[in-house]
């Protein structure tokens, strides 16, 4: 299986098998690209560049269209934790995901890259642009936007929108990195004779090539792994392509509290875009408030 799902592993055993993955790529717009006159980037410089050439205002300084998203409510917390923080050096948790470790050097420059989009005289985005950041790529109005591979069925049934999709852009030095969450299946404890027989039967083939290349094309949910999600044919397909090349370099958060570690995020967002603070500042409070939520999952589970 690719690399990410070694969450699933007690030792050398797998307590479930991974069926179905999904990474993070970025998404363009073809149309709004062309009358900027660039070209889908492969690096941040690459991106930024492109996001400013997209981004435009009104007589009043408003924007009324971004050169890419934003939004720790949708995918950004994932590629400000497992992207933009490990491409910058660092590592945001330590200890198997039980110790937070991004109020360090990388994730205050992780920060300060990320706010530097939406903030200042060349901001190319706003947080809260049309409310939502896929609401404003799917209505035309944002020239890239990060997501999942699981956005591909919405877009695809987008009239008039035409897009692509690229891997997450590298650092100068080519670094890259993803985040990636996964399906899973496994046997119960309760299942037992024939019941036990069908269910082994039953993972042998969902785990099995055949099965997964079968899901990517009717479902279109990644394969877990390598041997299929690296054919030619997958690999260099152009919708699906660059979702698969990211599993290579990605890496699978262990949330305790997803949505609250998730909000935590979004508050540390607003604490700068709305009251100003430092993001050292805004950083350290969200680091302390996660390795908080954290230690009570962890103290809970071990009594």
């Amino acid at each position: 299986f690719f690399p990410m799902v070694q969450a699933m592993k007690d030792g050398d055993a797998y307590w479930a098998l991974p069926t179905a993955v999904r990474s993070l790529a970025l998404f363009y717009n073809e149309r709004l690209l062309e009358e900027a006159g660039v070209e889908p980037p492969t690096t941040m410089d690459e991106m930024i560049a492109a996001a400013k050439a997209m981004t435009k205002r009104d007589g009043a300084g408003n924007l009324t269209q971004v050169g890419m998203t934003a939004g720790m409510t949708a995918q950004d917390h994932h590629w400000w934790r497992e992207g933009l923080i490990r491409q910058f050096g660092g590592e945001p948790y330590v200890d198997d995901y039980q110790t937070v470790n991004y109020n360090s050097d990388a994730g205050l420059e992780a920060l300060n890259f990320y706010s530097s989009l939406f903030s200042g005289d060349d901001a190319v985005t706003a947080i809260g642009f049309m409310d939502e950041p896929q609401a404003a790529f799917k209505a035309g109005r944002a020239g890239m936007h990060i997501d999942g591979s699981f956005r591909i069925g919405s877009l695809n049934n987008t009239r008039g929108l035409k897009w692509g999709v690229t891997e997450l852009p590298a650092i100068a030095d080519g670094t890259r990195s993803n985040y990636s969450s996964y399906w899973v299946n496994a046997v119960t404890t309760k299942a037992e004779g024939e019941k036990y027989d069908a269910a082994v039967k039953f993972m042998e083939y969902v785990t099995s090539d055949e099965a997964m290349q079968i899901w990517l094309d009717v479902v279109g949910e990644l394969p877990a792994k390598p041997s299929v999600g690296l054919t030619e044919a997958n690999s260099n397909d152009p919708v699906f392509g660059p979702f698969i090349k990211g599993l290579a370099y990605a890496n699978t958060t262990k949330f305790a509290n997803e949505s609250g570690q998730r909000q935590l995020m979004v508050e540390m967002v607003e604490r700068m875009t709305l009251q100003g603070m430092s993001a050292e500042e805004s950083l350290a409070i969200a680091a302390e408030a996660e390795q908080k939520i954290l230690d009570e999952y962890y103290n809970s589970a071990s009594n």
